[in-house]
Order: structure tokens, then C-alpha cells, then sequence
């Protein structure tokens, strides 16, 4: 097999034809989606409501299309997988899949039903009723830091170079302008329905490169004879501590907001656990698909670029036709993640960092989610297209300086103050950010400054619990 390809010459007429095809029929799932919206806005007159409805689609999310908008929306990132996979093969199915179901288990028994009381709007509107403003407007911040889709700019950059043979800068400015777009025009209702049709196209292709592969060279055997042994390893030649990072980056689910936004909109609570369940099952699938599939990129062209390997292997493997549906699931696979941090980030400006007067200002909104792109963008460029660091960055501050002030919240309710939330991150962000830039002894290089954002973030809710106790105590004699 070829390392590069010309994918003008590659594709045939037929395969354009059904890539576009799906493409518009996504676009008309937008359109049908903004149309209602439309007719929920002519029945609800109040403004809270109408807010209420673009953004959580009046929380009546039913089942089978909560488990399509959860399931399309959590992989965008194909290109950072799958290199994953071509570089360490199963490595990928244990960091990238296996924690994160362990997050989803925990999410879906554990803080559903936690969270439904609260009737919140966003994560940050739950940080402050479950512990007070101050804390709730530092996890906008957070927030808005976490939904920068900086690794599924790239995902789509990558892509659109490859088909069209532009530039990555340019490739990612086309690509979100167009996101940008249609996210602006039809709020959560339509991108709900275009995950719909994204979520079956993205799983019927990945699950096409896997089948087309086992036909054309065998299985595990086949494999096996031309990988290296790391590739079977839990760990890809990894150190255990290295491994076990992303497990705690796993664990961040439990403060994404993507993830409260579906289960916020969920019609009850039931929807919400069977949903998150449900498709966990589906996601097992996928990443088997996935890695598999990169692996025997691995297999047959070890030699490729790792980020474009999986697309190059896919394109020569299928045959006529099918190249162009496997096309359009993989740009589903990164649209419907793209579109759901957009507007997600929108919600955070207009929403959480404005103050009650501004609040659900359709504008402030849609300024929020231009902004957001610009910023992605210019962060591809400076991760230098790393799909696999932009995610180590995010995760680290998300996971130690944001997941256990909320965790500890649902642990002990009522018992974390505002202050106390507030102090603790802050102590956590400036150590992780810290330890990224110091230059360490050679025994501390290899502490992972995840561990010690997670360390310092601990020790500050428990130094100030105590020593707030501790003046209390003194205060009353």
C-alpha cells in the first residue's frame, strides 16, 4: 500500500456523491431542527423558557436520541485515537477507552439522580448552587478552558487538508466557519438532530474499515505476525504511573460539561442513567473498531504519517463507494463533537460568565461561539497539531484543579464552602501550571503534574477545612 494518496484521484464520482449526500442530509436535520425551534418559540412566550428550549431543548431529550447526541458527541477526536492506536496499539483501548467507562458507570449511578434536584442549566449554575457564586463563576472560567475544541479543530484540519490539499491553518478555518455557522443558526435542538444522522454514519464506518480489513488480511494471528510486541501491551511500552495518568483524565467526565448538558436536558432522570449505560455499550464497540482498525494500519503501512495513517489505510482498503460513506462517518465522528463544544462555550459567556441582567442574550451567545473558534484555532497552531498533548493539557488541569472540589461536593454535601472551593482550585491550577514550566530534578521529572495538581488541590481543601474549623473553635471561647 501507498504511504500518501491523492484522494481527487482516490475517490470516485460515486464516493463524492454519497460523501456530499450525507452531508446535506445533515444539513437538512439541521434546518428541521431550527424549524422546531421555531414553532416551541411561537407556544412559549416567557424569555426563561425560550432560553431554556435553545439550550436544552425544553429538557425533554428522549432516550434514543439521548444516547445518539452522548454517543456522536464524545468522539470527535478520530485522529488522536487512532494514532494512539498505530503507535501503541491496545494502549489506546485501555487510556482511551476502558477509564473512561469506569467514569461513565460512576456518572450514571452515582450523579445523575445527585444532580436532578438541582434543576441547574449549566456545570457552572450547579458549582454555584451546590457551593456559591464565588465557586460557581471560577468554573465558568474552567469551563470555558475545557470546551475549547482545540483537538477537533485539528481532527477537522487534518481532514480537510488531506481531501483537498490545503494547508492545516487553512483547513481548520474552513472547517470551523463552516461549524460555526450552522451552530449559530440552529441551537441544541438541531445539532440533537444532526447527531442523529451522525451517530449512525459514524458507527457504520468505523465498523466497515474493521470488517473490510478482517476479510483482507485475517485476524488477531495476522496482526500479531506484524506488530511489534508492545502493541498487545495494557500499558505500550508505558511506564504504570504514565498509564495510570489518564485514568485520572478520564475522570474529568465527571466534570464535562457536554456530559451534564445531555443529562440537564434528559426528560427524567431514568433517561439519563439508561442513556449514559446504553451508551457506554456503544462506545466499547467503537473503540474496539477503532483501535482495531489502526492497528492494522500499523500492519500494513507502518511507515505512514500516525495522525493521517488510519484515513490513508481506510481510502486504499474499501471499495467504491464505501470509501465515501467511511469518509462522511469520520467527518460526522469530528462535527458533532466540534458543534457541541461551540455551543457549549456559547452557553458559558452568555450564560455563566455574564452578569443576571445579560443572562440568555441570544447575541452574547452567538459572539461567544465565534470567539471560541478564533481561540481553537490559534491553539491548533500552537499544540503544532497534537491531538494527543492538546488533551494531556486540559485533562491535567481539568482532572486536579476542578473534578475533586466536585467530587468531594457530592461526597459530603453542604460541607465544601465557597472559599474553600475557590482557594483549593486556584492552588491546584497554579501548581499544575508551575510543575509544566519548572525544570525538576531528574527523580521529580517523572511525577506527572496531574498528581501534583490533584495533591496540592486535596491539601488545600483540607488545610483551609481545618484551619477554619480550628479559628471557629477559638472564636467561641
Amino acid at each position: 500500500m501507498e504511504l500518501t494518496i491523492d484522494y481527487k484521484t482516490a475517490l470516485s464520482g460515486l464516493d463524492w456523491f454519497i460523501f456530499f449526500g450525507i452531508l446535506l442530509l445533515t444539513l437538512i436535520s439541521v434546518v428541521w431542527g431550527q424549524q422546531k425551534k421555531k414553532k416551541r418559540e411561537q407556544t412559549n412566550g416567557d424569555d426563561d423558557l425560550k432560553f431554556i428550549d435553545i439550550i436544552l431543548m425544553g429538557r425533554q431529550l428522549t432516550l434514543p436520541m439521548f444516547v445518539a447526541t452522548l454517543v456522536a458527541t464524545w468522539y470527535g477526536g478520530i485522529f488522536g485515537v487512532t494514532k494512539i492506536a498505530f503507535e501503541q496499539g491496545i494502549f489506546n483501548f485501555v487510556t482511551q477507552g476502558a477509564f473512561w467507562y469506569i467514569s461513565y458507570i460512576i456518572f450514571a449511578f452515582f450523579i445523575t439522580h445527585k444532580v436532578a434536584k438541582y434543576k441547574a442549566i449549566t456545570l457552572p449554575d450547579l458549582v454555584t448552587k451546590m457551593f456559591g457564586k464565588k465557586a460557581g463563576m471560577l468554573s465558568a472560567v474552567f469551563n470555558f478552558f475545557n470546551v475549547l475544541p482545540i483537538a477537533y479543530v485539528i481532527s477537522l484540519g487534518i481532514l480537510i487538508q488531506a481531501l483537498f490539499g490545503i494547508s492545516l491553518l487553512s483547513g481548520m478555518i474552513i472547517g470551523v466557519t463552516v461549524v460555526i455557522l450552522y451552530t449559530i443558526y440552529g441551537g441544541f435542538r438541531a445539532i440533537v438532530f444532526s447527531d442523529v444522522i451522525q451517530f449512525f454514519v459514524m458507527c457504520l464506518g468505523v465498523f466497515l474499515i474493521l470488517l473490510f480489513s478482517y476479510k483482507t488480511f485475517g485476524g488477531i494471528s495476522f496482526l500479531k505476525a506484524n506488530l511489534p510486541a508492545t502493541h498487545f501491551t495494557l500499558t505500550g511500552g508505558e511506564s504504570i504511573a504514565t498509564t495510570l495518568v489518564w485514568g485520572f483524565i478520564a475522570l474529568s467526565t465527571l466534570v464535562d460539561p457536554n456530559f451534564y448538558q445531555r443529562v440537564f436536558a434528559a426528560k427524567n432522570t431514568t433517561v439519563a442513567k439508561k442513556g449514559i449505560l446504553i451508551s457506554t455499550f456503544v462506545w466499547i464497540l467503537f473503540d474496539i473498531c477503532t483501535t482495531a482498525g489502526a492497528m492494522y494500519a500499523k500492519a500494513v503501512i507502518p511507515e505512514a504519517a500516525s495522525d493521517q495513517a488510519y484515513l490513508i489505510y481506510a481510502i486504499q482498503i474499501l471499495p467504491n463507494g464505501i470509501r465515501g460513506l467511511v469518509l462522511a462517518g469520520i467527518l460526522a465522528t469530528i462535527l458533532s463533537t466540534l458543534d457541541s463544544y461551540l455551543f457549549i462555550a456559547g452557553n458559558t459567556v452568555s450564560f455563566d460568565m455574564m452578569p443576571k441582567k445579560n443572562r440568555g442574550k441570544i447575541l452574547i451567545h452567538q459572539m461567544g461561539i465565534i470567539v471560541v473558534g478564533i481561540i481553537a484555532v490559534g491553539l491548533g497552531v500552537a499544540f503544532e497539531g497534537n491531538i494527543k498533548i492538546v488533551w494531556k493539557t486540559l485533562g491535567s488541569y481539568s482532572a486536579s484543579c476542578l473534578l475533586l472540589p466536585v467530587l468531594y461536593g457530592y461526597i459530603f454535601p453542604g460541607k465544601i464552602k465557597d472559599i474553600q472551593f475557590v482557594f483549593a482550585s486556584i492552588l491546584g491550577v497554579v501548581t499544575v501550571s508551575i510543575w509544566r514550566n519548572i525544570s525538576l530534578p531528574e527523580f521529580w521529572q517523572n511525577v506527572d503534574e496531574l498528581y501534583m495538581g490533584i495533591v496540592a488541590t486535596s491539601l488545600g481543601l483540607l488545610s483551609y477545612g481545618v484551619f477554619n474549623k480550628y479559628f471557629s473553635m477559638k472564636s467561641k471561647r
